[in-house]
């Protein structure tokens, strides 16, 4: 294998002729052989959208030259257009504060910028990955600016799905908004609702979930670049900050701005938190969504049966006939990760000390994986399973019948402890409400059933 030499601080190492990184990402590779997981593609889109607002605003204030701009620039273009990907080569455990994946990206710049300028890679006094590409930068600054911004592009793509996800329970709650059931607390049985407004909470939960998102995103417009080492901006012209932000500004199409206190940007990861939990708030309740799921489906003859989930595939390898609820139980374990995700962030972010939390890329990671798999999975889900589920309104109207909550309706006619009684009666014997107040004669039959019939049992306002 053909080999170019290059040197940093510590000495001088061999590089694969072809390769467009250099030593410092090199010694990265060597020195964190730990996941195989790269870091995702948003983010070095996000990164490199950095560097080019950078050489921009640098050419603009006049500390960079025209050629070597348009070099770096054309050089960002195409990765941004996909190419050269397979050059960002550090594990997503590394180095402390990013360092060794901010040289990764400088370095497979200038070696590209080098070769539009017709220099050999390596060539670094031409270009250089720390001269020229990280100009005004340092990764205390562009690591957490670039996170922001990855964070902004990927949720995208999740808010739209979750709006997708809520308009489909809405369309099951308003399809099956007529037919009544039992309801449950503490897994027992309880008074009357319609399985339409049980669809209709979920549909709520999860808008607001994705309001909560939403709103919360806005945290993540102010940006740490420009405070460089410590947050005092060094090495930086003072209208660079403004300019690159500006330039970030028309690449994302996001409001962002300025940090208004850069030292905080640089120490806190509380923006980023504020996502990674409501990421976890939505996760948690997308796992208690799942799970009544498979309860309302469980059987089917044995279970309760409420609902059908549709069938994707057999459910067991000895037992014919077998269907299993398998999408929810993967919405589950993609939930359980998201949740486990949120408390690795957590710990992450109250890890920082002084000027710099050094924690930056497990924390990008984390919550760029958290977004990754609910935006993977979330549309299979909904069209796998929650388009296809069907009611048993047969047995739904069968638990209907003989629910000794029913006793509840006659607490206002006879009182809560005649009630009581005729529940325990009920349970007792497997037999009805309805039938041990007729067989007492506590009421005439038609004012019995004026006060069961469903049309009075509760309030029937349609969700909206």
């Amino acid at each position: 294998m053909k080999t170019r030499i290059e040197v940093d601080p510590l000495g001088e190492k061999a590089i694969p002729e072809n390769a467009y990184y250099g030593i410092q990402t090199l010694r990265a590779t060597e020195n964190f052989p730990v996941s195989g997981i790269r870091p995702p593609l948003v983010f070095i889109e996000a990164y490199v959208m950095v560097k080019k607002a950078a050489a921009l605003a640098n050419a603009e204030v006049g500390w960079l030259d025209e050629k070597r701009k348009q070099a770096i620039v054309q050089a960002c273009d195409e990765v941004l257009a996909d190419k050269l990907l397979d050059q960002f080569v550090v594990d997503v455990f590394q180095a402390g504060a990013g360092t060794s994946f901010n040289m990764n990206v400088n370095e497979v710049l200038a070696n590209r910028a080098l070769e539009i300028l017709g220099k050999n890679k390596g060539d670094y006094k031409s270009v250089g990955p720390n001269d020229h590409v990280n100009m005004g930068q340092s990764t205390n600054d562009s690591f957490p600016t670039a996170t922001h911004i990855a964070v902004l592009m990927a949720l995208q793509s999740l808010l739209k799905e979750l709006d997708k996800l809520a308009d489909t329970f809405e369309e099951l709650s308003k399809k099956y908004f007529k037919t009544v059931k039992p309801g449950r607390t503490h897994l027992q049985d309880a008074v009357p609702i319609t399985i339409g407004q049980e669809f209709s909470a979920y549909a709520s939960v999860i808008r607001n979930a994705r309001n909560q998102l939403k709103e919360r995103q806005k945290n993540l417009y102010a940006l740490a670049l420009g405070g460089t080492a410590v947050g005092t901006g060094t090495n930086t012209h003072p209208k660079y900050k403004q300019l690159a932000i500006a330039e970030l500004r028309k690449m994302t199409g996001f409001p962002l701005k300025p940090a208004r206190n850069a030292f905080e940007a640089l120490q806190s990861y509380r923006p980023v938190q504020t996502i990674s939990s409501a990421i976890k708030e939505l996760a948690l309740e997308l796992i208690r969504i799942a799970n009544d799921l498979r309860l309302l489906s469980s059987g089917p003859t044995t279970g309760l049966a409420e609902i059908e989930l549709p069938p994707v595939q057999p459910g067991s390898s000895i037992m014919p006939g077998k269907v299993n609820p398998v999408m929810a139980e993967c919405l589950d374990m993609v939930a359980f990760q998201v949740v486990g995700n949120d408390l690795t962030v957590s710990f992450a972010v109250q890890a920082g000390q002084m000027e710099l939390n050094v924690m930056m890329p497990v924390i990008m990671h984390n919550v760029l994986f958290s977004i990754r798999i609910l935006t993977n999975y979330l549309p299979v889900f909904r069209r796998k399973c929650v388009k296809g589920i069907s009611v048993n309104k047969k047995r739904c109207a069968q638990y209907l019948e003989k629910n000794p909550a029913l006793a509840t309706f006659l607490s206002p006619h006879i009182g809560y402890l005649e009630a009581a009684k005729i529940a325990k009666q009920a349970l007792d014997e497997g037999r009805s409400v309805k039938e041990i107040v007729l067989e007492k004669g506590v009421l005439k039959p038609e004012e019995l059933n004026r006060i069961l019939d469903p049309k009075r049992l509760f309030n029937k306002t349609k969700p909206s």
